[in-house]
């Protein structure tokens, strides 16, 4: 009797220890073979008299885990600005993509901080000039997701370093380059997060 009882509470054990399992592999946070949605929107106007400047950019992106702590993202952006005077409008239009790899600290759980790094290309064309330019960056961006429910969560992302270089519209003019090292909260961006 003492075994058969003992068999009983072992069976018991080890199916409330898979059922675990499976409830922490299909809750909140991130495991091997996740796939996820991420994006950001901004909005920006600003107004000085007759000086009008609007803003907006959309930036969705997509994930997945190639294993438990890393994954590898895609992301498109797209940008336009109006910059009105009250005689005449400065347009520009930006269309850009992105590709890089994420490491997770602690993916499995509720919050989790990341380290990035991603190389980006970013074409922006100024309609009044006629000009194209052609832009590549390098960035290590630090970030942060909170989950509020099991498929979505919030996220944060600071670019830590980064280094770009700019041809200004190419035909002879001299190239812009630069580091950028942030250490304030100036560059944080915010976005959501859909887990597939």
């Amino acid at each position: 009797m003492k075994k058969i009882i003992l068999t009983v509470a072992a069976v018991f054990a080890l199916t409330f220890a898979n059922a675990q399992d499976k409830k922490e592999s299909t809750g909140e946070g991130f495991s091997n073979g996740d796939l996820y949605l991420t994006g950001t929107a901004g909005f920006s106007s600003s107004k000085t008299g007759d000086l009008k400047n609007d803003g907006f950019t959309l930036s969705p992106g997509l994930g997945y885990f190639i294993a438990d702590n890393l994954a590898i993202e895609g992301q498109l952006t797209y940008e336009s600005t109006k910059v009105d005077n009250g005689i005449s409008e400065d347009k520009t239009s930006g269309f850009g993509i992105a590709a890089g790899v994420k490491y997770f600290w602690t993916p499995a759980s509720k919050f989790s901080l990341s380290i990035g790094g991603n190389l980006s290309y970013m074409s922006t064309k100024y309609d009044n000039a006629d000009v194209t330019t052609k832009e590549i960056g390098v960035n290590i961006p630090l970030g942060l997701n909170y989950f509020v429910s099991n498929d979505w969560a919030l996220t944060a992302e600071w670019g830590g370093f980064g280094y770009s270089s700019n041809d200004n519209g190419g035909d002879g003019a001299e190239k812009t380059t630069g580091f950028n090292l942030g250490v304030d909260l100036s560059t944080i961006s915010f976005g959501l997060l859909y887990k597939l």
